[in-house]
Parts: C-alpha cells; structure tokens; sequence
C-alpha cells in the first residue's frame, strides 16, 4: 500500500466532486477539470474528504496509488486556489507582451516568437519583463512556463534569457586575451 494514497483528500466548502462512472469531475470558483481513474482504483467520496482505494493488491498498485491519489489533490487545490508560475526575462532589448490569446516575445531573433495561449491559462505580462502563467492546472501551467522559459533559456556567460523568478544561472568565465 502506498503511504501517500492511503491519506484521504480533504475538499473545500467551495469545491463541488461528481463521479461518473470512471470519470472524476472537480468543479471551483477558478473553473473545472476532470480526470478518468484507472481500473484498478475505486473512488470514495463522502461529505468533506474523498479517499482513492486500489481493488487489488497488486504490486504494481502501490506506485500508482500514490500518483493517482495526488493528481486528484493537485484538481481540488486547483479548481479552489489555483498555481501560478512567474518567469523574467533578463537581456538588453528582450520583452514581452499579450495580444489577444496570444503572447509575443522579442528575444534578439530576426523576428518575434509568438506563443498561443491555451484554453484555461492566463498570461500577464508586468513592465515587459516579468511573466506570470496561471490557471487550475498544474500540469497545464508548468508546461505553458517550461515552453515560454525554452524560447531563450538563460545562458550562463551574460546571463541573458528567460529565467523562473529566483532561479540562480551558475555563471562562467569567458574567454580572456593574451
């Protein structure tokens, strides 16, 4: 059995859980997903918890479990709270914007990169430079983030490109002149 599976998933007054044959639906104040959970599971709700449960005890359960049990947590706290991931952008002449459903980068290519912005994510853009990817998501945010940072990641001689807030690029030593 998995430790992390075992624990029951406490839901918030303003979460609303439907289960549907296989199908487990989370609807919130920031919007609604929905999740399909494998065979080998069952789903148990009750008033303020929902708890997931393997029908056999199959080794092959236990990693799943904890997985499954976590990526329904991941639905409630989204659909309550919602995740964020802030991004900036450091270089001369390197900015950002949104128009529309759709966010522009000028990185210092010989034209803008454009990126479209999918259904359920926001993007904002602060004084050109400081990104901010939401949405209930997690999955969803961290993989519209990771694709914005892979336009230009930050390079380790000037540090220029796009970071995550706070990361720390390791600098190097450049070439010197005898």
């Amino acid at each position: 059995m998995s430790r992390v599976g075992q624990k029951p998933i406490p839901i918030p007054a303003q979460v609303e859980l439907k289960l549907d044959g296989n199908t487990l639906s989370v609807k919130g104040p920031k919007g609604t997903l929905s999740m399909v959970v494998p065979e080998p599971f069952a789903i148990r709700l009750e008033r303020s918890t929902v708890a997931i449960q393997p029908k056999s005890a199959e080794p092959t359960c236990a990693p799943l479990h904890g997985l499954n049990r976590r990526l329904i947590a991941n639905m409630v706290e989204g659909v309550a709270k919602g995740y964020t991931r802030e991004l900036e952008i450091q270089g001369v002449g390197f900015k950002s914007a949104v128009q529309g459903r759709k966010a522009v980068f000028t990185l210092g290519y010989s034209r803008p990169v454009e990126l479209a912005i999918p259904p359920g994510i926001e993007v904002k853009v602060a004084d050109n430079v400081n990104i901010v990817v939401s949405g209930a998501d997690k999955q969803l945010v961290g993989d519209v983030a990771a694709r914005i940072r892979s336009f230009y990641p930050a390079e380790p001689y000037k540090g220029k490109g796009i970071r995550y807030k706070g990361e720390y690029v390791k600098r190097k030593v450049g070439k010197t002149v005898a």
